[in-house]
């Protein structure tokens, strides 16, 4: 099934942009600061993929230009509307980035936040973005992950795992991000694993870092 397939249902695909928007102060809560360091030094070539509702634009300097992919329509209204209140200057492809339509070497950055659990083809993914970063670009990353294996919430991530992604359009609970990130080929990677206090519980075990080509 394409991404793009995943937000073709217009309830589940309002139901998701709603909810996003709903947490969206609660997560800055949790993770502003970091957010704040990291996105917030980016300049250049800037890619952000699975923008969403533009949750991350506040963090972006003023005046930034940010190619944006983001393939569920019915965030769209409020990813602009994010754009405009942050001064972000972006361009929005509703397209999957499992396909990325820049030149080898020719992005600076590239910033991800709960979305390799969602694609189809996270491999695929994280391939791409190693393809595009300029030596020495950086990738900005948050996901949750699998728990550890055969602990309770991992069985529990098992066992829900179908009927959640189909609520949550292809949202993975059980995804090896950090394993998968690892072996992608980065120069460096640093990865700092927490669990979360607002995300819900069958989701809390977490990571954020950055990878470097």
């Amino acid at each position: 099934m394409s991404s793009e397939a995943l937000y073709a249902n217009p309830i589940r695909g309002r139901f998701n942009s709603w909810l996003l928007a709903k947490y969206e102060d609660e997560f800055h809560e949790e993770v502003g600061s970091q957010k704040t360091k990291y996105i917030g030094s980016l300049a250049g070539i800037l890619v952000e993929i699975g923008a969403g509702n533009g949750v991350n634009f506040r963090y972006y300097r003023p005046g930034v230009r940010v190619v944006a992919y983001e393939p569920n329509p019915y965030m769209h209204d409020r990813l602009h509307a994010s754009a405009k209140s942050h001064g972000v200057d972006v361009e929005l492809r509703a397209a999957s980035a499992e396909t990325l339509d820049f030149e080898d070497d020719s992005v600076d950055a590239a910033v991800c936040t709960l979305v390799l659990c969602t694609v189809p083809d996270p491999v695929r993914m994280v391939s791409e973005v190693r393809r595009v970063l300029k030596p020495g670009g950086r990738f900005f990353f948050i996901e949750h992950v699998g728990a550890k294996p055969g602990t309770f919430l991992r069985r529990m991530q098992d066992l829900l795992h179908g009927p959640w992604r189909y609520v949550f359009e292809g949202c993975h609970t059980n995804r090896e991000t950090g394993t998968l990130l690892e072996e992608a080929g980065f120069s460096s990677l640093e990865i700092e694993r927490f669990t979360s206090t607002k995300m819900p519980p069958l989701v809390v075990p977490q990571i954020l870092g950055v990878a470097t080509k």
